[in-house]
């Protein structure tokens, strides 16, 4: 993973659930917004070309990585699925409502919109993604070589 002259977000291995796609997922996230972060210069024209150029891809990191942990969720008969499903869908709303805003030149700045993408990361992987960590570590074996698996469809 690169290596951000700033970090808004440093991955710890408090943020992993040790399921190697997700946790490469939330790297991923994590690299997103320190991306963006690092885009920060404080000339408007400059953050309003990156910005129209990075977000498209980030929506769809983002879509794509909800898509993933929706997936393994639904494959697990993780009880809280729907509402786990609701979270991500406010998120695309709410991303969508400040890209329309930075769009059109309304409050946010790129600085903002970076901070917003960071609480919620934080917030989402410590408190919503760790319900369902929990799950598959409850219904996960341990393999001869230590590690744990998660059999789909199996629950």
């Amino acid at each position: 993973m690169k290596k951000h002259d700033n970090e808004l977000i440093a991955w710890t291995n408090k943020l992993a659930c040790g399921v190697k796609v997700i946790d490469e997922q939330h790297k991923g996230l994590v690299e997103l917004v320190n991306e963006m972060f690092n885009h920060v210069t404080g000339n408007y024209v400059q953050e309003r070309d990156y910005f129209n150029r990075a977000i498209t891809e980030a929506v769809e990191y983002i879509k794509n990585h909800f898509a993933t942990e929706e997936k393994i969720m639904l494959a697990t008969k993780f009880e809280d699925y729907a509402e786990h499903k609701r979270e991500h869908e406010s998120f695309i709303i709410a991303v969508v409502k400040h890209i329309r805003e930075y769009k059109s030149g309304k409050r946010h700045t790129l600085s903002s919109f970076t901070r917003f993408l960071r609480d919620w990361i934080l917030s989402h992987i410590a408190l919503v993604d760790k319900k369902y960590f929990e799950y598959l570590k409850s219904i996960a074996v341990r393999k001869d070589d230590g590690t744990l698996s998660v059999s789909l469809n199996a629950h």
